[in-house]
C-alpha cells in the first residue's frame, strides 16, 4: 500500500481548519496532520492540492438502497460491488447497504450475500461497507410509502434472529413500526444484541413513540418521510423525532423528499449533533432519466424524482456531496457543521467514531478532498485513491 502525502491544502480536522497543512497516510490510515510549515521529512508519494481545496472526512450513508443499477436486494456481490465503487465519487467512504421490505426468502438471500461480500470483498479502494440496514418488513402498512404492502409483517423477533444469523450478526439498523404488535419488545431485544432500533415508516402516536424511546429506539428514518406527521393534538412521530433528544434523525436533503423550510426547522430543533445526512438512493443514481426496478415495483426517474405510478416517493437518486451543499444552501449551516452531519454523526451513532467520521492520527484514512464549489474532486479509501476528478 502506498504512503501518501497531501500538502497545501485546508484540512477539517476533529479540532480545528489548517489553513495550509499536510497530511500523511501510512498502511490505510492517517498517520500525521498539521500545518505545511512544520512539514518533517516523509518519503511518500505527494499530492499538491490547491490551497483553496479542502480535506474532509469520508461521508457515511447509513442509508442507501442502490447506485449505478445496482441494488442491495439483487443480492449479487457484483451489486454491492458497483455500488462500493461508485460512492467514492460523491465523497462517500462506508455505508450500510440497505434492504426494502420483500418476501423473506428475497431478504434472506440478500442478507447471505451482504454476509458473504463483507467476508471476502470489502477491500481498501471502495468504500467500505459497514454492515446492513433492515429497512422492514416490520412497519405499518398506513404509512408503507414505496414499500410493498403485501410483504409488511408484524415484528418477530424469532425471524429476525433468522436474519441476522443469515446476515453473518452484520445487522446494524432496523427501521421499525413501534405500534405494532410485539413492537415494544422487538425494540428491547433489537437493542440488548447491539443492533440500532430506528422508527420509520410508522403511524405512532407521540405516547407511543415515548414508550419505543424508553425501550431504546435511538435513531428515526428519514425524518418526515413515511410517518406520522406533527398536528397541535398530537405531535406523532415526526414531533418526537424533534422533540426526544434521545432519537437522532435522519434527513433527505435533496429539497423533494423534504421542503428547505423544514430542513431548517429540523436542523433548529435538533442541533448539529442530533441530524444525520442519508440519501435513501435506489439504483437509479447515477443513470439517465427511465423505468427502473425497487422491491419488485416499477419507478419512473425524471426531473430529479422517483416515482412509483401513484405518485409516491420512491427513494431518491441524491449524492450525498449534493446533501451537504443543499444544507448549506437551505439553512445557512457552515460546511464543518455540514461535514458534522455527513461523517461524525453517523460514525458515533454506528459507534465507529474510533477510526471512522473525522480527521485524526489513527483513524483510516477515508478522505475527501473538496474543492472551492464543494465539488469532490478526489476521494480516498483506507488509503487507496479510489476517486479522482480529471
Amino acid at each position: 500500500m502506498k504512503e501518501l502525502l497531501l500538502v497545501n491544502a485546508r484540512i477539517l480536522t476533529e479540532e480545528t481548519l489548517i489553513q495550509r497543512g499536510y497530511l500523511y497516510i501510512k498502511d490505510g490510515k492517517i498517520s500525521d496532520i498539521g500545518p505545511v510549515s512544520s512539514l518533517p521529512q516523509h518519503h511518500a508519494d505527494l499530492v499538491d492540492l490547491p490551497e483553496d481545496s479542502t480535506i474532509v472526512p469520508g461521508f457515511i450513508d447509513v442509508h442507501i438502497h442502490g447506485a449505478g443499477g445496482a441494488d442491495t436486494m439483487d443480492a449479487t456481490i457484483e451489486a454491492l460491488s458497483t455500488m462500493a465503487s461508485i460512492l467514492p465519487a460523491e465523497g462517500t467512504t462506508s455505508f450500510l447497504a440497505t434492504t426494502i421490505t420483500q418476501e423473506q426468502s428475497s431478504i434472506i438471500k440478500a442478507l447471505e450475500n451482504a454476509a458473504e461480500y463483507m467476508g471476502g470483498h470489502n477491500h481498501p479502494g471502495k468504500a467500505e461497507m459497514l454492515g446492513i440496514h433492515l429497512e422492514g418488513p416490520f412497519i405499518n402498512e398506513t404509512r408503507k410509502g414505496a414499500q410493498p404492502e403485501e410483504f409488511i409483517i408484524k415484528p418477530d423477533i424469532g425471524l429476525f434472529a433468522n436474519m441476522q444469523q443469515a446476515s453473518g450478526n452484520n445487522i446494524r439498523l432496523v427501521t421499525l413500526a413501534p405500534e405494532q404488535e410485539n413492537g415494544i419488545e422487538f425494540i428491547a431485544y433489537l437493542v440488548q444484541n447491539g443492533v440500532i432500533a430506528s422508527v420509520g415508516h410508522s403511524d405512532a402516536t407521540y405516547t407511543q413513540m415515548f414508550e419505543a424511546v424508553k425501550a431504546g429506539v435511538s435513531h428515526v428514518t428519514h425524518l418526515f418521510n413515511g410517518m406520522r406527521g406533527m398536528h397541535h393534538r398530537d405531535p406523532g412521530v415526526a414531533g418526537a423525532a424533534l422533540l426526544l433528544d434521545e432519537l437522532k434523525i435522519e434527513l433527505i436533503a435533496d429539497g423533494i423528499h423534504v421542503v428547505p423550510e423544514m430542513l431548517d426547522l429540523a436542523i433548529r430543533t435538533k442541533g448539529k449533533d442530533g441530524v444525520i445526512l442519508i440519501t435513501d438512493s435506489m439504483r437509479a443514481k447515477c443513470l439517465k432519466n427511465g423505468i427502473y426496478d425497487l422491491g419488485g415495483q416499477a419507478v419512473k426517474v425524471a426531473d430529479g424524482k422517483a416515482l412509483l405510478a401513484d405518485g409516491t416517493l420512491a427513494g431518491s437518486i441524491l449524492k450525498m456531496k449534493d446533501s451537504l451543499k443543499n444544507m448549506m444552501e437551505f439553512t445557512g449551516i457552515s460546511l464543518e457543521d455540514a461535514v458534522k452531519l455527513a461523517s461524525e454523526n453517523p460514525a458515533r451513532q454506528l459507534k465507529v467514531f474510533d477510526r471512522k467520521g473525522s480527521i485524526a492520527a489513527g483513524k483510516d484514512a477515508d478522505l475527501v478532498v473538496l474543492d472551492s464549489s464543494h465539488e469532490v474532486s478526489m476521494t480516498i479509501c483506507r488509503g487507496i485513491t479510489s476517486y479522482m476528478r480529471l
